[in-house]
C-alpha cells in the first residue's frame, strides 16, 4: 500500500462511513480511539466491524486504543475476522509495542501504522521501528498527545507553526520513517476550513520528504492530493534522469539538460516517479 491522503472517520459514526469512502481519499482510518467515547467504544466496534464487510474500493485502516488502555486486545478480536487492510497504533513506543500487536493478532496479521511520537518514551524508541520495518504500512506522527503529557500549553506558534521542540518531533519522525524504509506520513492540519492553509502545510510537508498526510475532513483530501501529486513538468525531469542513468549504467555522473546530476539526484528522481505511480493507482 501506498497512500497520499489517509481520512479519520469516528468509528461510532456510521452514517458518514459510505461520504468518506467517495470522497478523494486514498485509505480510511475508522477510530476506535480518540474521536470515540468511553461509552461508545463497543458500539464503535460493531459498526467499524460490519463497514469492513462491505464491499471496498479503498483500503481500511482501523485505529485501535492504544497499549496502557487495556482496551486494544478487545479492539483487535473485533475487526481483524473482518481483514482491515492496516492497524493504526497510537501512543506507540518502538519496536516492542510493534511485536505486542502481531502477537495479539496471531495468524492474521496485518501491517501496522505507528502513531510514532504521542508520548516522551516514545521518542527515545524512533529508531528500533527498522528492527520491525517488514510489519509497517508507515509511520506517522501527532502534535496533541505529546504536549498533554508534557504539560506544555501548545504545540504551535499564534502564526500556526510548530515551536522549536515540536518541530524537533516531527523531524524525528520523518527520519525515522526514512531509516526503516517506509512512508512518512504527515499529521493533520486540524483548521477544516483554512484550505490556503491546508495546501501550503501538506506542500512543506512533501519539499520535507513527507510522503502522504492524514486529514480529519473529507474535503481536505483533494488538496492533500495535489500536494502529493508530483507535476507533470516534475515527471518529465525524473524521467530523464533515470532513463540517463539507464543509458550509462556505469556513470557515477552525468549532464541532463544543461545540469550535473550524481546518485542522490537519481534517487529524488526515483522517490518523484514512486509518487507519481501512487497517484496514478
Amino acid at each position: 500500500m501506498q497512500f497520499r491522503s489517509l481520512l479519520f472517520v469516528p468509528g461510532d459514526r456510521p452514517d458518514r462511513f459510505p461520504k468518506a469512502m467517495a470522497s478523494a481519499t486514498d485509505a480510511l482510518i475508522l477510530d476506535l480511539e480518540d474521536s470515540v467515547s468511553p461509552g461508545n467504544k463497543e458500539a464503535a466496534r460493531e459498526a467499524v466491524n460490519q463497514s469492513l464487510q462491505a464491499e471496498r474500493i479503498k483500503p481500511v485502516l482501523v485505529r485501535v486504543n492504544p497499549r496502557p488502555s487495556g482496551l486494544m486486545e478487545a479492539d483487535l478480536q473485533a475487526v481483524l475476522a473482518s481483514g482491515p487492510d492496516g492497524i493504526v497504533l497510537p501512543k506507540a513506543e518502538g519496536a516492542a509495542d510493534i511485536a505486542y500487536v502481531l502477537e495479539l493478532m496471531g495468524d492474521k496479521t496485518v501491517p501496522i501504522l505507528p502513531i510514532a511520537t504521542e508520548t516522551p518514551a516514545a521518542l527515545f524508541e524512533m529508531g528500533s521501528y527498522r528492527e520491525v520495518s517488514a510489519h509497517l504500512c508507515g509511520l506517522t506522527w501527532g502534535a496533541e498527545d505529546l504536549p498533554a503529557a508534557t504539560g506544555a500549553s501548545t504545540a504551535r506558534e499564534e502564526d500556526g507553526r510548530y515551536t522549536p521542540p515540536y518541530e524537533w518531533v516531527r523531524s524525528l519522525a520523518l527520519f525515522g520513517a526514512h531509516a526503516a524504509g517506509v512512508q512518512a506520513i504527515e499529521t493533520v492540519f486540524p483548521d477544516i476550513r483554512n484550505v490556503d492553509g491546508l495546501s501550503a502545510y501538506a506542500s512543506r510537508a512533501r519539499r520535507d520528504g513527507f510522503t502522504a498526510m492524514m486529514a480529519i475532513h473529507p474535503a481536505q483530501c483533494e488538496p492533500i492530493n495535489q500536494a502529493f501529486t508530483p507535476t507533470p513538468e516534475e515527471i518529465q525531469a525524473a524521467r530523464a534522469i533515470v532513463e540517463a542513468f539507464e543509458a550509462q549504467p556505469n556513470a557515477g555522473v552525468l549532464q541532463v539538460n544543461g545540469k550535473m546530476v550524481d546518485a542522490p539526484h537519481l534517487h529524488q528522481a526515483r522517490n518523484v516517479l514512486s509518487l507519481a505511480g501512487a497517484a496514478e493507482t
